[in-house]
């Protein structure tokens, strides 16, 4: 595939992309600026893609580790050609597996932090895209979200946290699968397209393991001005860094 060359944060961070396939949104961007890892934690990425929300990480945090898990050939080599542009070598390594089968790759409580952009989409839900990498990445073809939560549990310490964005409509359900793998909700942001929107669109959440009591209920996060407009100047914040 032909790759375009994309940047973040003024030209200081390189992602290239492919041209035709997977490409993020500005759901990693969110996610990415969402989880609040320790300064010199250790972060795995469920379903890395091309690698943006480690290299946001690894850019944001100097002395953080990171490590992506990615499913797919294509996007994991992508993966490791944007760390080595970046020369991020030493901080951000890209493991090519399939989360369902976490425990061949990964150690038990392993990380601080578990950072996940998961498939949105049931099988039959829309439209397939015709790019294999676009209808891994945004349908639950390969894993379901319940594979997602339970690899984010068996990876994660106690008292480490999952930070996700999701669809709000399907808030509920995330929350529920969570409970079942005793990751409890701490923190929830609800994205709206603009400030006039009649509903949230994505819901940014972040669950304690064996977390207690107390929820933060954060205000609302607006991605564009108005509708049909610019990136809100909040959201434009976030590419600036």
């Amino acid at each position: 595939m032909s790759l375009t060359d994309d940047t973040l944060f003024a030209g200081n961070l390189i992602c290239r992309q492919h041209r035709d396939g997977y490409r993020f949104s500005v759901d990693a961007v969110l996610v990415a600026h969402f989880c609040r890892p320790a300064s010199r934690g250790s972060v795995l990425d469920l379903g890395s893609g091309c690698g943006v929300i480690g290299l946001i990480l690894c850019y944001r945090y100097p002395e953080l580790q990171v490590s992506g898990l990615e499913l797919q050939p294509g996007l994991a080599r992508l993966a490791r050609a944007n760390i080595n542009d970046n020369t991020l070598q030493q901080r951000f390594r890209i493991i090519e597996g399939d989360l369902c089968r976490i425990r061949e790759f990964m150690q038990p409580e392993s990380y601080d932090l578990v950072i996940s952009n998961p498939p949105y989409r049931r099988p039959g839900s829309g439209r397939i895209n015709r790019e294999n990498e676009c209808a891994l990445a945004r349908h639950e073809l390969a894993a379901n979200l319940n594979a997602v939560v339970l690899a984010a549990a068996f990876c994660v310490k106690n008292r480490g946290h999952l930070v996700c964005i999701y669809p709000a409509d399907r808030l509920a359900t995330l929350i529920s699968v969570m409970y079942e793998h005793r990751l409890v909700p701490k923190r929830l942001q609800p994205v709206y397209s603009y400030p006039e929107d009649d509903r949230a669109r994505l819901v940014l959440v972040d669950a304690v393991k064996n977390g207690g009591e107390g929820l933060q209920l954060l205000p609302p996060m607006y991605i564009y001005a108005y509708p049909n407009g610019p990136y809100s100047r909040e959201m434009e914040q976030l590419y600036e860094g």
